[in-house]
């Protein structure tokens, strides 16, 4: 038999087609009701992921493409004012104040083109040997553990418990990934602990359900497993390719039992009652035979149960990998609009910054202009290191 070609509703599956729909004579059962919400919190998390994926590939590369021209075009800037405020120091004579603003404004872009992976280029690195002495590393170091104390101080408060090893850690960031780090294991042993007594519970309450005389309540509840395999085997023995009527029908029933054995392995039970649902519509099997026991619901939520934390695992991993790709925070349940204009605001940001940096170096260019420009920068370098001793 020719396989039916798919049609426009099946292109467009929903997992609410494979939802339990009441009898006429009967409402559903509870394990029916639980089966359907978990079946619809897939349905839904299935389309966030989705749509999340499709917004990344239609904004990633463009937007990839535009912060790296911003950000090189930025370094640019940055290094030729840096050597140009180098020459300024060589060739004229300053004030001790000016000489003290200009060597400052010099560290402060050598450190920002030198705070990455990459290794600076050598003229970057000489001018970092010259200006940056022993002493003014160790000034460095010690405003940096001072800063990391500030922020261990604010961490213990909101642990409420000390921060583990703290000499370990010499910088605000260096402690801030700790108490990150100590945090997420507090909730994971929380989270342990809740398991662990819900288990305990549900297990005093299958003991006292289960007394001597009670035959029903302690027969077996359906294994997931078993329901799981049931399943496959009956998709196996309708789409099996040797079962085929010609070529046809062969290569489709080949490509369907691939799928069949992708979903199997991982227990995708919603791929896999797809599929039949798929193979019934296009006649290639006939309509599962037994009985709807509520044994079997609660087994088979068992399995969408499964399958639900592993898509909120793969949902949070996309969230995390696409913000650090991105450098925008990316959450599924925003608008792709919002998402949108996320990355046009870092695009815009990175561009100004480079404008300001075209901006300093046409001051600094300026004989004019040049030492009121230090003096600013002076400043609010002042007030920049005010404010984050004030945080």
């Amino acid at each position: 038999m020719t396989p039916v070609p798919q049609t426009a509703a099946e292109a467009a599956f929903s997992l609410s087609a494979l939802a339990v729909q009441p009898a006429a004579e009967a409402p559903l059962s509870p394990a029916q009701r639980r089966f359907n919400e978990l079946l619809a919190r897939i349905d839904a998390l299935t389309g966030q992921i989705q749509r999340l994926e499709a917004w990344s590939d239609r904004h990633r590369l463009a937007h990839l493409n535009l912060l790296g021209e911003a950000v090189q075009k930025a370094q640019k800037n940055r290094k030729t004012l840096l050597f140009v405020l180098h020459d300024r120091l060589q060739s004229e004579t300053l004030t001790a104040q000016h000489q003290r603003m200009a060597r400052g404004k010099v560290r402060a872009l050598l450190a920002e083109l030198t705070d990455s992976a990459q290794s600076p280029d050598p003229q970057v690195k000489a001018l970092l040997d010259l200006y940056v002495s022993e002493e003014e590393v160790q000034e460095e170091a010690q405003a940096q553990a001072e800063a990391a104390e500030r922020v261990r101080a604010r961490l213990e408060e909101a642990l409420g418990q000390a921060i583990e090893k703290p000499s370990q850690y010499q910088t605000p960031d260096e402690m801030l990934a700790a108490g990150m780090r100590q945090w997420q294991r507090q909730q994971q042993a929380a989270d342990e602990r809740k398991a662990a007594k819900r288990a305990a519970r549900k297990a005093q309450k299958k003991s006292a359900a289960t007394g001597p005389g009670d035959a029903a309540a302690a027969a077996p509840v359906t294994d997931a497993k078993s329901t799981l395999r049931t399943l496959y085997r009956q998709l196996a023995r309708a789409l099996h390719p040797d079962r085929a009527s010609d070529e046809a029908e062969r290569v489709h029933k080949t490509g369907l039992m691939s799928e069949v054995n992708a979903a199997y392995e991982k227990n995708d039970l919603t791929t896999l009652m797809r599929l039949q649902w798929q193979a019934l519509r296009q006649g290639l099997s006939a309509a599962p035979t037994g009985a709807d026991s509520d044994a079997k619901w609660r087994a088979m939520a068992e399995l969408l149960k499964e399958q639900l934390a592993a898509l909120e695992d793969d949902l949070d991993h996309l969230q995390h990998r696409l913000s650090r790709e991105l450098c925008v925070p990316v959450r599924a349940s925003d608008d792709e609009a919002l998402l949108t204009r996320s990355l046009q605001r870092v695009q815009a940001e990175q561009r100004q910054v480079a404008d300001l940096l075209a901006d300093d170096l046409r001051c600094v260019q300026s004989d004019a202009e040049w030492k009121r420009w230090l003096k600013a920068q002076w400043q609010l370098a002042k007030e920049q290191g005010q404010q984050a001793r004030d945080d």
